[in-house]
C-alpha cells in the first residue's frame, strides 16, 4: 500500500466537510510522530492534484523532551521540497511544574503545544491549522467523552477559532491507523519517536487498548464506530418533553 489510500480519505474528508479551499496557505502541526508526518507529506502530495491550489508548512514546536533528533526530518522535507520550521518552547518545563503523581499533564500539554502552532503558523502567513488526528482517535475521544464526561461527542472535522482568526483542520478524520503506519512505512516517511514520559501511559492509551480488544471480537465495530459519527440520519437519542414514535 502507498498513499493512494491515505490521500482518498483526505479527498473524501475535504469533499464531506470543505477543509481546503483554493489559495489556502496549511500549516501542518509536526509532533514528529507518524500520524503528523504522513499528514505532512499527504497533504503536500494533495495540493498537487488537479484544481488543487494551496501551500503546506510543516511547524514543529520543539517541547523540550530529551533525545529527539530532527535532523533526518529536516533534511527529508527539504529533499521533498516541503517548507518546514521548528520553533523553541518552554512547554516541557511548564508541565513539570503542574505534574501531578510523577505524570505530566496530558490536558494542558494538548493546549500549549495547539497553542504554540496557531501562533506559529499566524506569523507564516497561514490561514488554517492542520493536525493529524485520525479516525481511531476520533473514537477513542467519543468514548472517554461517555465515560468521563457523560456526553455523547467528539473532535470536530473543522473548526473556527474566533480568537485567534484561524481555521482549524483534521484531514485524517476518515484515515484508519493502520492505514498511516502501513503508508508510513511503505513510503520510509521519517519519523522521530516520542520520549514524553507520558507515553504509552495515559487514559487515552487505556481507551486504545480496550477498543483494541473490542474490534478482535467484534471486527465490523471498527467501521461502524467511525459511521456513527457522521451517521446523521440514524441519531435517536432522548429529548426532554418530545413525543418520539414508537419503533415497534
Amino acid at each position: 500500500m502507498d498513499l493512494k489510500t491515505v490521500l482518498a480519505d483526505i479527498r473524501n474528508a475535504d469533499r464531506d466537510y470543505r477543509l481546503i479551499e483554493d489559495g489556502d496557505r496549511i500549516a501542518v502541526g509536526v509532533s514528529g510522530g507518524k500520524d503528523s508526518m504522513v499528514l505532512l507529506v499527504a497533504l503536500h502530495m494533495y495540493s498537487k492534484f488537479q484544481h488543487k491550489n494551496f501551500q503546506v508548512v510543516g511547524i514543529h514546536i520543539k517541547m523540550g523532551f530529551p533525545n529527539m533528533n530532527f535532523d533526518e526530518i529536516k533534511a527529508y522535507t527539504k529533499q521533498m521540497g516541503i517548507e518546514f520550521h521548528m520553533f523553541d518552547s518552554k512547554i516541557y518545563s511548564i508541565l513539570k511544574l503542574h505534574q501531578k503523581d510523577d505524570k505530566l499533564p496530558c490536558s494542558l500539554c494538548s493546549t500549549l503545544k495547539k497553542g504554540a502552532v496557531v501562533q506559529e503558523a499566524k506569523a507564516l502567513n497561514c490561514t488554517k491549522v492542520a493536525f493529524g488526528h485520525h479516525s481511531n482517535d476520533a473514537v477513542e475521544t467519543l468514548f472517554m467523552n461517555m465515560i468521563h464526561g457523560g456526553r455523547i461527542a467528539t473532535f470536530a472535522p473543522k473548526m473556527y477559532l474566533t480568537r485567534e482568526n484561524i481555521t482549524f483542520i483534521r484531514p485524517l478524520l476518515y484515515c484508519y491507523e493502520e492505514n498511516i503506519l502501513t503508508a508510513q512505512q511503505v513510503n520510509q516517511i521519517p519519523f522521530v519517536k516520542s520520549t514524553c514520559p507520558n507515553d504509552g501511559y495515559t487514559e487515552r492509551q487505556e481507551m486504545k487498548d480496550m477498543l483494541k480488544e473490542l474490534y478482535e471480537k467484534y471486527p465490523m465495530a471498527r467501521y461502524n464506530f467511525l459511521l456513527s459519527l457522521h451517521n446523521e440520519a440514524q441519531v435517536a437519542l432522548w429529548h426532554h418533553d418530545e413525543e418520539i414514535p414508537a419503533s415497534f
